[in-house]
Parts: structure tokens; C-alpha cells; sequence
């Protein structure tokens, strides 16, 4: 899940080039990261509710990674609710993806290096997940943000994905910023997710890691006991 969420990060750059190619590797990236979600992280319950969540879960999934090949195919998006719908399809299953990591941090017994990069790929996906949410905003409300003067070298998404990392981080570099009040809204509910994750999810796993420790001195105690 961790090299799924870096790879986007790291390779979106090459999105950029004109055709189908880049439009390829975009829809390729997203793929995985949708197929790995899936792979990962399980279903949240065996009753009715939980099997529709998990219907709306997998479906979602493969209907956004399905929309990302239309301009691949086409060359570029079609005219009319296309890309909007693609990308308020993606910011959905995005955000349940990061519903989904954080349940299952919240269940692990012990911290070890898997929960960690788990931790660590959910910071990621949650900047992804920004990213892909901004997209939605500026394609739904055009004008939401002014991209700055990089952003003919980029393509939508990967530029809003630096912004959406940029504000987690707390930076405000200034390049990309909000130009309405949709915008301003959007940075704002953003940066309030971002500090709770981060809060929340050490708060979660110090006090995993405290009580792993203790059970193990415990543990220690009661064989020193017995050997004794």
C-alpha cells in the first residue's frame, strides 16, 4: 500500500506529455493504487450494511478506474458531466479508501514496521486523496483555485496534488491558492482533516505501542516467575 500510494507521487510528473501516453500512465497509476485499496483492506463487518458498503466499495473502485482509460481512449475527456463524474467518483472512493486504513489502524494489537508503513501510507493517501478533491472542486466550480504560472507544464491533477501536500505540510508556499470562497473552503476543511489524522493516529499508536510493551514485561515477569 505504501509504494502504491508513492508511485502516483513520484511518477504523475510524466503525465504531463502531450497524448495518449501520459494520459495511459496516468490511468495506469490510479489503477493500481484503486487495485491495491481493494486487495488491502478488508471488508468492516459481516452484516447487511457493512456487505452494501463493501458492494458500494468495490464497485466504486472499478467504475473510477474504468473512467480514467475514456480519454485514453478518446484522446481527451469528452464534453459535458464526464470528468466531472470521474472525479467525484475517484474523490469517493479515495476518501473511503482513507476511512477504511485508518479502521484498520485502529484494530492492530501491536505497532511493528507494517502498521507503520500503513501509517505512513495513509498520511500519502490522505494528501492523494486532497489532491483528487481539489481536482473535483476546479472541474465542478472552475476559477476554485489560481493554478500559478507552472501550471502549463502539469496537468490538472498532479498540480492540485502538490497543492493538497503543500497544505497538509502546513507550508503555504503560495503558488496555488484559493481564488473564491469554494476554494477557501476547501483549504480550510482540508487542513482541519490533516491535523486531526496526524494527532489522532499518533495519539492511536503510542498507546498501541505502550501497551504492546507492557504486555510483553508481563509476559517477561510470569516466565522469570515460573523459571524461578
Amino acid at each position: 500500500m505504501l509504494l502504491t500510494t508513492l508511485l502516483p507521487i513520484l511518477l504523475m510528473p510524466f503525465t504531463a506529455q502531450q497524448g495518449r501516453q501520459g494520459l495511459a500512465l496516468l490511468a495506469l497509476l490510479v489503477d493500481l493504487l484503486i487495485l491495491q485499496a481493494i486487495l488491502t483492506l478488508p471488508a468492516m463487518g459481516s452484516t447487511t450494511t457493512a456487505r452494501l458498503r463493501q458492494g458500494l466499495f468495490l464497485g466504486g473502485g472499478l467504475l473510477a478506474g474504468l473512467g480514467l482509460w475514456l480519454p485514453v481512449v478518446l484522446g481527451a475527456w469528452p464534453p459535458g458531466i464526464f470528468r466531472p463524474l470521474e472525479m467525484v467518483l475517484l474523490s469517493l472512493f479515495f476518501l473511503g479508501t482513507s476511512m477504511r486504513l485508518v479502521h484498520v489502524l485502529a484494530r492492530v494489537p501491536r505497532v511493528n514496521g507494517k502498521v507503520l508503513a500503513g501509517a505512513a501510507a495513509g498520511y500519502l493517501l490522505l494528501g492523494l486523496t486532497g489532491g483528487v478533491l481539489a481536482t473535483a472542486t476546479q472541474v465542478v466550480v472552475p476559477g476554485s483555485f489560481s493554478l500559478g504560472p507552472a501550471a502549463s507544464h502539469q496537468v490538472l491533477l498532479d498540480r492540485l496534488i502538490y497543492f493538497s501536500f503543500v497544505t497538509i505540510a502546513g507550508l503555504g508556499i503560495g503558488d496555488v491558492v484559493p481564488s473564491n470562497a469554494v476554494g477557501e473552503r476547501f483549504v480550510i476543511l482540508l487542513s482541519v482533516a490533516s491535523t486531526l489524522y496526524v494527532t489522532l493516529l499518533v495519539g492511536l499508536l503510542l498507546g498501541r505501542f505502550i501497551a504492546s510493551e507492557e504486555v510483553e514485561m508481563l509476559e517477561e515477569q510470569e516466565l522469570d516467575s515460573e523459571q524461578a
